[in-house]
């Protein structure tokens, strides 16, 4: 199953989600509208090289009469990388302000020759989900790959001991996921950007062209009430991929994991 590059950078910083009961209705406390931040991309065969960018951002509008957060994921290479292997993706999802739970999920993927298209619709009263292909069942709590970094970021990772396993479900190319990850604890990190206190943790990735399933990722979040993502780092099927969060603003809180700037 293709695993296009954008939405590989997006299971990247796919914090977590679980899928039971206790995180079901889950209220916002960890991002407002507004809130924008910017993540470069480095791949390596030895020594890394900035490939490109994703941005992150936040909107409050209405869908269907309903307040939604409308959040979009942009990627794109860098031109000097583009005759190499050219990227403009987009993805959107609009989720409701008061369950944070997706109603509509949009993806336009350009991709070298690659394209691909996605309109994804959520009833969760019905426990369904409508797509170009078809009619899905889903269970409850489920997300989409966009919607799900920020439902996970209000988790309170300080119920979780070392080695414990977060569970969540995430619904992706017309298939149900049934994932998790695994919290590592906390520690101090130097990124791009500066010097951090960070949450760190392994997710468990679903096998594609890019990623191999498993454990073999490491994701770094910020020790404080916004649970940005601050870095990422991952080996690919040929060499491995770094990214830095390089920029942000609006944030709901300030940056109190931020211990210096580089």
């Amino acid at each position: 199953m293709k695993r296009p590059l954008f939405l590989a950078l997006l299971l990247l910083l796919h914090v977590a989600l679980n899928a039971g009961d206790e995180f079901c209705g889950i209220r916002n406390s960890a991002f407002q509208a507004g809130e924008q931040s910017i993540f470069k991309v480095y791949y390596t065969l030895g020594v890394y090289i900035a490939a490109g960018e994703a941005s992150f951002t936040i909107n409050q509008e209405h869908f269907n009469n309903k307040p939604v957060y409308h959040i979009t994921g942009e990627g794109k290479t860098y031109s000097f990388y583009d005759s190499f292997f050219r990227v403009r993706d987009k993805y959107e999802t609009f989720v409701d302000t008061a369950s944070l739970l997706p109603v509509k999920f949009l993806r336009h993927v350009e991709e070298g020759s690659y394209r691909k298209n996605e309109n994804v619709t959520f009833n969760h009263q019905t426990g369904t989900a409508v797509t170009n292909e078809g009619v899905f069942k889903v269970p409850n709590c489920v997300q989409d790959v966009v919607s799900a970094i920020f439902y996970a970021r209000n988790i309170d990772f300080n119920k979780y001991k070392p080695e414990d396993k977060i569970p969540f479900t995430m619904f992706m190319d017309n298939e149900k996921y049934d994932l998790y990850i695994r919290y590592l604890g906390k520690e101090t990190i130097k990124t791009k950007y500066g010097k951090f206190r960070a949450i760190k943790f392994k997710p468990l990735l679903v096998k594609g062209t890019i990623f191999e399933g498993g454990e073999k990722m490491l994701v770094w979040v910020s020790d404080d009430a916004n649970h940005l993502p601050l870095r990422v780092e991952s080996p690919i099927s040929v060499g491995s991929i770094k990214v830095d969060m390089m920029s942000y603003r609006n944030l709901r809180y300030p940056l109190s994991s931020l211990l210096s700037v580089r």
